[in-house]
């Protein structure tokens, strides 16, 4: 076991005792609690007053597209002001090229030139004199998850210690995330799903961070060229029109958003996805026992039109009665 000594409070002697308090939060902890607590953590052995924690794309020629972002006891609007700055933040862009990477920087001297004062002053503006930044990237994807840790005080330099560490735990902190993350995607889904429903979540831009199995069949059911690791966009746009079901030729998906993520669910095409909005009512009265006639009182409609949504609705079904009609009604639940 590494003992981090000096660097450690008297609460969280060891590395080993570290990762398991962390591993412990992330089963837990509720999703929007997980972060806030882990780097609590991680200040018990690197001194920092804020940070940020997030997933974003790269942005030649520099800085980032944020697609998720945890502020630890920092404000929005640094993030708002960052967009007209980010092309200047050449401590991000310095790590890009690395499949993970941990730097220290002291902003005086890493923006001291005449070309970087406006970062500067940016980054100064928000108390971030120093600062400690830890990277993964896909570098195929150019797509990152990194922690930025910051020191208000211009004299508090991070050492090399501080630097490894934060190294060390980066992997952890970040697994950590993803088996939060999963805890409340299996949280999310009922008990009594068929096996034939799949889970997933990615973020607001489309990008998965877990799928799956069954999710991600389903997906190449319905689009057999589908890469991977990112929604059809014909699915994100339907959901971020605020639509709830996406119904494809062979897979109905449906989702929640919850802390900036969606939460994703997928089950195979059932006939009950065919009928219109009418049948579909006339079939949930059907199989609670109602007869045509008592659902024709109930929707204002004659008997004869009932009669006949109800021999449309078997036959698009391919059932012949009530039975096998209360199955395919469950199943597409």
């Amino acid at each position: 076991m590494l003992i981090i000594g000096r660097m450690a409070s008297s609460h969280l002697s060891d590395f080993g005792d570290l990762l398991l308090r962390l591993y412990r939060l992330s089963k837990e902890q509720p999703l929007h609690l997980f972060q806030d607590q882990a780097l609590g953590l991680v200040k018990g052995v690197v001194s920092f007053e804020s940070a940020m924690w997030g997933t974003a794309a790269t942005a030649p020629p520099g800085g980032i597209d944020v697609h998720t972002l945890h502020l630890h006891e920092k404000s929005p609007q640094m993030m708002i002001d960052y967009e007209d700055v980010k092309h200047l933040d050449t401590a991000a862009a310095s790590l890009f090229g690395l499949a993970r990477g941990t730097r220290a920087f002291n902003t005086a001297t890493w923006w001291g030139d005449r070309r970087g004062w406006q970062f500067r002053d940016y980054v100064q503006g928000y108390e971030q004199n120093n600062m400690l930044i830890t990277m993964a990237n896909d570098t195929s994807a150019q797509f990152m998850e990194w922690i930025s840790l910051f020191r208000a005080d211009p004299e508090q330099h991070n050492t090399e210690a501080e630097t490894r560490l934060v190294h060390l735990l980066s992997p952890h902190l970040m697994q950590a995330l993803g088996l939060n993350r999963v805890t409340q995607l299996e949280r999310s889904a009922p008990d009594w799903r068929p096996k034939r429903r799949g889970t997933a979540m990615g973020d607001l831009m489309g990008v998965l961070y877990h799928v799956d199995p069954i999710f991600e069949a389903l997906m190449r059911s319905e689009w057999n060229d589908w890469p991977g690791r990112v929604l059809p966009r014909a699915v994100l746009e339907h959901f971020l029109r605020g639509q709830g079901h996406f119904v494809g030729r062979t897979l109905v998906a449906t989702h929640h958003v919850e802390h900036g993520l969606l939460f994703l669910r997928a089950r195979p095409r059932y006939g009950v996805d065919g009928l219109s909005p009418r049948e579909r009512v006339v079939a949930q009265l059907l199989a609670k026992g109602n007869t045509h006639k008592q659902i024709a009182q109930q929707l204002g409609r004659s008997p004869a039109t009932v009669r006949n949504q109800i021999r449309s609705i078997y036959e698009k079904l391919g059932v012949t009665h009530v039975a096998g009609l209360l199955n395919e009604l469950r199943l597409a639940q």
